[in-house]
């Protein structure tokens, strides 16, 4: 058989810093909702070392669907779920109605979504997040970020002006702002964690 696997680079390089930080940082029990997980290859390597959470993927892309059940069909693992179609702009997800056997979503993780697409995205998945997330729930998201409008790094300047040439929605958002947008939900801001390449983790907890 034809191996259709998709990958990306960056995952490799990024996957065990968040992992670091996400088996410190998720909830004891539940399932884990993944919003846009491209080519699938963080949840194959999340899910197995995160038991006895269960690991749900998504995508908004049907191709990027299919990306993920090429990584699942090559590497599954007993608690990592079948890709969902999600678009996080939409008021309603299809994940809402479901109940996980009993294991509902606890946390949301999100890896560099919100800078290459436009701000709407961020405001859907606050709102997404403040209708799912139990109280104490948590929203963790991982890539670049501003810190008082500033970037943190010339290549964070230099990576923001390409973005602007793709579309000029998008751009790397600041954390103050994305915090406010939050908060609007109900998710108070508890935690940063510096990444390498200039990323960082920021963590919000439903309150």
């Amino acid at each position: 058989m034809m191996d259709r696997r998709q990958f990306a680079p960056a995952t490799e390089r990024n996957r065990e810093p968040i992992l670091s930080v996400l088996k410190t940082s998720l909830p004891d029990s539940g399932t884990v909702l993944e919003i846009a997980s491209g080519s699938g290859e963080h949840a194959v390597f999340f899910a197995p070392v995160l038991r006895p959470l269960k690991w749900q993927p998504s995508n908004y892309d049907p191709e990027q669907l299919d990306n993920v059940e090429d990584w699942i069909a090559y590497q599954p693992s007993d608690n990592l779920l079948s890709p969902v179609s999600l678009d996080v702009t939409k008021p309603h997800w299809p994940v809402e109605k479901a109940d996980y056997d009993g294991g509902a979503i606890t946390a949301i993780f999100n890896a560099n979504m919100i800078h290459i697409s436009p701000w709407q995205t961020c405001e859907g998945l606050m709102a997404g997040a403040r209708r799912i997330l139990p109280v104490g729930g948590r929203l963790i998201l991982y890539g670049p970020f501003k810190v008082n409008g500033e970037h943190t790094a010339p290549s964070n300047a230099k990576f923001e002006s390409w973005l602007k040439s793709l579309d000029p929605s998008f751009a790397v958002r600041d954390i103050e702002v994305v915090s406010a947008e939050a908060k609007h939900n109900g998710l108070e801001h508890i935690a940063t964690h510096p990444m390498p390449a200039n990323n960082y983790i920021q963590i919000f907890e439903k309150s």
